[in-house]
């Protein structure tokens, strides 16, 4: 069983490092993880309430405090209330050392002031100047310090209770230094008293020279001042999960016998029906039963365009119905939901460890300990070579005060927050902080073809009519008379009306979005491996594969050549014949995403090698291979043999498996790094280690990226953590004051607290991160070639950052004359699949014969070879969901 603690005391990564092997310790344990960054610690145990109270006794013992969270919350998602904590602890945090901070700096500015007149020539009151008062100079200083010491005094209840317990942490460095500061300081008013009442003034004097209060104090306030910015850094980091919270509708409108009731969104179960009116969000997973909407999924999908849902479609908690009205009936609410799972996913992610974090966690759990013996050693050396007391005792204080871990200890885990927040919001789910590091090695990217590459379901590609010239296909279709293309679809769809197969329903469907009406058929028969016969007119009419054509004497050799070229691609060709003649052909494909190709394209241009892993035949998988650039293919492979396949790719190097469906489980759970498509079934999500909410394969190089980026992030940070600790302890330790190099304690405290801001500060640049495609790649657009093409496809490619060529020339797709071009200014386009919406909906214009869409420039260019109105070109573009003008 899981149980999530919230830990109280953890200043660094000492404490964490600290914490957790306490916690794994404890019989029962089978596993702890400590986040320091949200206060918290994730216990795999053996389900025993015994256990975990032996892990909070432990863990008190420690010097720390850790209670088992509680879900108080009868309704909405325990997800959700799980990832609340980071965000509160985050801003009570903030709020409570603002406090501090303001009570430090009331007091430490005008005990700096009084320390520090006399040295700059400050105008002090008489009561201050002058031997016979030093002794009021120096215990006014005295009682200006104790506020502060009294706000801040958490530093040394926690780092002292840590020292005693053999766990010395980053306030365990803090309370030693501040304390010896204050010591010293306490020392030198008895020496001033002995002084005075020994009429020695000199002796008085000096000793109110050092007296090392303003040291104390300004350790406290620039310490608090570090940790205030870090807090504020710390909450900026959690914003990705407070956003996806906010998501979610707070209210929602039930149906109870036919009244509407407004309820909590908490308070919805199961089966109950909900009303969703315009502007509303969806208030939980569910179908929509009557009525109709356009429903903005971006949250969910990443997609920007409204998709219209009708009776019997599914709709997704959180989105937002844009247009329409309707009812829908409840089916998955509170944890259950796809934006809960999602919350859920980037908990576990950030409160998990990559293994960088565990080598700077074993780094810090030793490094407190080492600071200490160091700062002892200064001193003793100090003492030895003749320095004086105040000396010695300055350098052992400046080494203990800058070498605070805290910035080894932010390096990791601020850095895999941000990057799993940023990779959410793009729709990349990482799932655990491991899979985000493994991912930044990948050599090789393992990818399943349907459903991945392809559209996972077979379409309408070419159809070729007996006796035409022309053949239409799915960009467009004759006119619709009683002859051509329109007649022989109505009669191919009226004779697969009534299959269920697949192709069958392809055919159907693409006729229907053609507009044309199945004819009417009698006497249907499904002929086993061959297809179907039926009647139409009296006429016996066939629709089936070649070999029921020779079975029944039909010529079909006029378009052997061209059905070849059809299989060489990858279509399964489906023969129709009437009255004993072949009346047309018509070929089926599962088309290549739109994406595909640019994804493969950019993830060769990152060095890594791909391979299409299909159970299909050799032949199509050659010919998607084409069309998409794969490095390698191997075909026939059965789902058994899948993981064996990704098994011995990994003893070659690190490999990603991409996948969607529940025969590629067993090769996500072998990949060094599963990635499934969030369109695929549940089994291959729970199986991967990043889940890609777009279903695009695009997102595969992004993902990627995105741990690229967020290890060279944690790298910097490591690097500028060890690197500053290994320059400033000689330092501090006063190797250089022979040529006039000296930090002081004040100096030592401002040092650290600005590495732990910088460290933070630099992990929270990655909120900036966005997928970098090559400015060379092109998209591939699913449109349907024309029959007598070469392959049977014609690819409308997108070539992104090109510029707008001449206003004559002529296309290669179609081969008519562009007679204008136009260039439209477009707002709201966000990433490729924004640019691809585009060039559709512009292509899709009757005169449009090519479309150039600039996603930098922020604008698009259609090739006109008729005269297209503005205001046609503007509507197309604002349908697909943006803004547009002419430039």
């Amino acid at each position: 069983m899981k149980q999530t603690f919230d830990v109280t005391g953890m200043t660094c990564a000492a404490c964490s490092s600290r914490v957790e092997k306490t916690a794994n310790g404890v019989p029962g344990v089978e596993r702890a993880t400590v986040n320091l960054l949200k206060n918290s610690m994730e216990v795999d145990y053996d389900g025993a309430p015994e256990t975990l109270a032996a892990v909070s006794a432990a863990v008190g013992k420690a010097g720390y405090g850790a209670q088992p969270r509680v879900e108080t919350s009868v309704g909405g998602s325990a997800a959700s209330r799980a990832s609340a904590a980071p965000v509160n602890v985050a801003a009570e945090e903030a709020k409570a050392v603002k406090t501090r901070l303001i009570v430090s700096f009331i007091f430490t500015i005008p005990l700096f002031y009084l320390s520090m007149g006399h040295m700059f020539g400050w105008p002090l009151p008489n009561v201050f100047l002058g031997d016979e008062n030093v002794l009021v100079f120096a215990f006014t200083q005295f009682l200006l310090l104790l506020p502060v010491i009294f706000v801040n005094f958490k530093f040394f209840r926690v780092g002292f209770k840590s020292l005693f317990h053999g766990s010395p942490n980053m306030d365990s460095l803090i309370a030693l230094g501040s304390t010896a500061s204050a010591v010293y300081g306490i020392y030198a008013i008895y020496k001033i008293g002995w002084a005075l009442g020994a009429g020695d003034m000199h002796v008085a004097h000096a000793a109110a020279m050092d007296l090392y209060f303003e040291s104390a104090a300004m350790i406290l306030t620039l310490i608090t001042l570090g940790k205030y910015f870090e807090a504020r850094a710390k909450g900026k980091t959690t914003d990705a999960i407070a956003k996806l919270m906010d998501l979610s509708p707070k209210t929602a409108t039930r149906l109870v016998d036919g009244a509407e009731e407004v309820v909590p969104a908490d308070s919805v179960r199961a089966g109950d029906i909900l009303v969703v009116k315009a502007g509303e969000g969806v208030p939980a997973d569910g179908v929509l039963v009557e009525g109709a909407g356009t429903l903005d999924e971006s949250v969910i999908t990443g997609e920007s365009v409204p998709v219209e849902k009708g009776p019997g479609d599914p709709v997704t908690g959180a989105t937002v119905n844009r247009s329409g009205w309707f009812t829908m009936r409840a089916e998955k609410v509170g944890e259950e939901t796809a934006l809960a799972n999602i919350i859920r996913l980037v908990d576990e992610a950030t409160s998990s460890k990559a293994p960088i974090e565990k080598m700077a966690d074993r780094i810090s759990g030793v490094f407190v300990p080492v600071v200490i013996v160091i700062a002892i050693v200064t001193f003793i050396v100090w003492m030895v070579i003749g320095g004086t007391l105040e000396a010695a005792l300055s350098h052992a204080v400046t080494v203990l005060v800058i070498s605070c871990p805290c910035a080894l200890g932010l390096a990791t885990p601020t850095a895999i927050m941000v990057g799993t927040g940023r990779g959410a919001a793009s729709g990349i789910l990482v799932k655990s902080a491991e899979a985000l590091e493994t991912a930044h090695d990948i050599g090789t990217v393992v990818l399943d073809k349907t459903g991945t590459i392809t559209q996972g379901k077979p379409e309408v590609t070419d159809v070729i009519e007996v006796g035409l010239d022309e053949a239409s296909s799915s960009g467009g279709i004759g006119a619709k008379g009683a002859s051509g293309p329109a007649s022989f679809l109505s009669f191919a769809a009226g004779i697969e009306k009534r299959s269920e197969h697949p192709l069958a329903q392809a055919i159907v469907s693409y006729a229907d979005a053609q507009g044309v009406e199945g004819v009417a058929v009698e006497g249907f028969e499904q002929v086993p491996g061959e297809g179907i016969a039926a009647t139409v007119d009296g006429e016996e009419c066939l629709a089936g594969n070649l070999r029921m054509m020779e079975a029944r004497s039909i010529d079909a050799s006029a378009y052997a050549d061209r059905a070849q070229a059809f299989a060489d691609d990858g279509k399964t060709v489906l023969y129709f014949a009437r009255a004993g003649r072949l009346a047309g052909l018509i070929a089926v494909a599962d088309v290549v995403k739109p994406t595909s190709k640019l994804a493969i394209g950019e993830l060769r241009r990152m060095g890594i090698s791909t391979v299409m892993l299909t159970g299909d035949n050799e032949r199509t998988a050659k010919a998607i291979q084409r069309r998409v650039g794969v490095d390698t293919v191997i075909a026939g492979v059965l789902p058994q043999d899948k993981e064996k396949t990704v098994r011995d790719l990994s003893s070659q190097g690190t490999v990603a498996m991409v996948g969607d469906g529940i025969n590629d489980a067993p090769a996500l759970a072998r990949a060094d790094v599963g990635i499934a498509i969030g369109a695929g079934t549940d089994i291959a999500i729970e199986s991967a280690d990043i889940v890609l909410m777009h279903s695009d394969l695009a997102d595969v190089p992004a993902a990627i990226g995105l741990s690229r980026a967020t290890m060279r992030n944690i790298k910097q940070n490591l690097f500028w953590a060890l690197f500053y600790n290994v320059i400033c302890i000689p330092v501090a330790a006063g190797v250089l004051v022979g040529i006039g190099i000296n930090l002081n304690p004040m100096i030592a405290a401002a040092a650290m607290s600005l590495s732990s801001v910088c460290v933070v500060s630099n992990a929270l640049r990655l909120r900036t991160w966005k997928p970098a495609f090559a400015s060379s790649g092109e998209v591939e657009a699913p449109v349907a070639g024309l029959a007598g093409g070469s392959d049977g496809a014609v690819s409308a490619k997108q070539d992104v950052g090109t510029e707008a060529k001449g206003n004559t020339e002529n296309t290669e797709e179609t081969g008519k004359d562009v007679i204008m071009e136009k260039t439209l200014s477009v707002e709201g386009m966000m990433c490729q699949h924004c640019v691809a919406h585009v060039k559709k909906a512009l292509e899709g214009i009757d005169g449009v014969e090519a479309a150039e869409v600039d996603l930098d420039a922020g604008t698009a260019t259609a090739r006109l070879s008729a005269d297209v109105a503005d205001d046609a070109l503007i509507a197309a573009v604002v349908d697909a969901g943006y803004e547009a003008k002419i430039a």
